[in-house]
């Protein structure tokens, strides 16, 4: 069961990717992978993006790929990284 508060992202070398809470992929390909996190949208972008692993009873997410940004909430322009 998910925990409903807290969500944890952790990207290692930019180019390996987990993610707790995670409730639904929403698209996928290798230059982008579109998620709802916390009910709240969550964009990667970059190259040879692909997922490792999804639970959606546990909402743990891995991805692996030369990630370029990372986009969270409603609105957001830009990325995480510049």
């Amino acid at each position: 069961m998910q925990d409903e508060t807290n969500s944890l992202l952790t990207l290692e070398n930019r180019n390996k990717l987990t993610l707790t809470g995670v409730e639904s992929v929403d698209a996928l390909s290798d230059r982008c992978i579109r998620l709802t996190v916390r009910k709240e949208k969550l964009v990667i972008e970059g190259e040879k993006l692909k997922i490792l692993s999804f639970s959606e009873g546990s909402g743990n997410f891995t991805a692996s790929g030369e990630v370029a940004s990372i986009r969270y909430g409603k609105g957001i322009k830009k990325g995480l990284f510049a």
